[in-house]
């Protein structure tokens, strides 16, 4: 069967010689005669992959070593709860801790709203205003704040923080799944990562979480185990079965990333690949980019029909939709909250596929 052009947000494609050696090795990985889907997680055959994985994060990522590199599960939405339990939680019957958050789409948006659950976190800019669109400014953050929480890219609404805010000496917390390995990041600038792997890392079910360590270890004494990142760290992602087969894909896929070049190799192809489709949008009589140029996603490229007209609007995005898919390119309808189309086009995403994208474009608009 023909391999498709997988523009999905997530779970997304990954790189084909990724899957390629993952197939070969199902049954045996690294000679140990069986898959690592069969390992225990304390096994002597699986300790050097999760090593290995790490330390290749570390490398491509520039990570500092006060920092800890967490493979955790629950993806990016528990984290939601597990970074003000961690940062901001308090013991029964003392006065909550505050919290800054910057909320540039719906996951930011879900991001607080969780974390009052837990400490007096406010929205301090909003982009709401104006459907996501655009990046507000970030306001200095108050005195008292126990961090600041931003999400770097947004899936839903295709945008982007294009600097990253200075928030002094308050922690800054950012959910990067959808841009992690995208472009090169200057961890120290953060005192928390996270990120879900299905976008751009690997297979659903695999969290990373990367986090100073003076940031550890301040979780209220009421917090359940499995949600509090000293014992995490303590146990080497092991306190738990972690999702070992995520952490070898992981793996995998920082091996591919590497051989090319590194961040700055991918980030240069990311590059290219963006601005070829928004060149393509610019000049597009019938699509266009409802997002403000300075705040454009490298990894999601919302378009939407020029149509004014409900009905005809909902009869192109549709037929867009199910004639792209007939021809091998899949996964392009936009978030059901936001309608219009989406293009995810992360690493694994090679520019023949946004040139068979724009081959498409030009063809159907022709029908038009």
């Amino acid at each position: 069967m023909k391999r498709v052009f997988n523009f999905s947000p997530g779970p997304s494609a990954l790189p084909l010689p990724v899957l390629e050696k993952a197939a070969n090795e199902m049954t045996d990985a690294n000679g140990s005669g069986q898959s690592v889907m069969e390992m225990s997680h304390r096994s002597k055959d699986f300790k050097p992959i999760i090593e290995k994985t790490e330390a290749l994060l570390r490398e491509l990522m520039g990570i500092p070593a006060n920092y800890k590199v967490l493979f955790l599960q629950g993806g990016a939405s528990l984290q939601f709860s597990m970074v003000p339990l961690n940062l901001g939680g308090v013991e029964v019957g003392t006065p909550r801790k505050k919290a800054a958050y910057i909320d540039t789409g719906i996951w930011a948006k879900k991001a607080a709203d969780e974390a009052v659950k837990f400490i007096d976190a406010t929205i301090r800019a909003s982009s709401k205003d104006k459907a996501y669109t655009y990046i507000p400014a970030a306001p200095a953050p108050e005195a008292g704040d126990a961090y600041c929480h931003i999400t770097l890219n947004n899936t839903i609404v295709g945008t982007r923080w294009a600097a990253v805010p200075n928030t002094g000496s308050v922690p800054l917390v950012a959910d990067i799944s959808s841009c992690i390995l995208s472009e090169p990041l200057d961890v120290s600038q953060f005192g928390i990562l996270y990120a879900g792997a299905q976008k751009n890392l690997g297979p659903a079910g695999t969290t990373v979480v990367i986090i100073r360590d003076d940031l550890i270890g301040h979780a209220p004494s009421w917090t359940p185990a499995l949600l509090r990142y000293d014992i995490h760290a303590e146990e080497g992602s092991m306190y738990n079965t972690p999702p070992c087969y995520g952490i070898y894909i992981i793996g995998l896929v920082l091996e591919w990333l590497k051989d090319l070049g590194g961040v700055p190799a991918i980030a240069k192809k990311n590059q290219e690949k963006a601005d070829l489709f928004y060149g393509y949008l610019e000049k597009s009589k019938n699509f266009h980019s409802p997002v403000e140029k300075s705040a454009r996603s490298l990894m999601n490229i919302p378009f939407i029909p020029k149509e004014t007209d409900a009905d005809k609007r909902k009869d192109i995005e549709g037929r867009f939709v199910k004639e792209a898919a007939a021809e091998g390119l899949i996964n392009l309808a936009g978030h059901r909250l936001v309608g219009g189309m989406r293009a995810s086009i992360y690493n694994a995403m090679p520019i023949e596929g946004v040139q068979a994208l724009i081959t498409f474009m030009k063809k159907f608009e022709g029908g038009l």
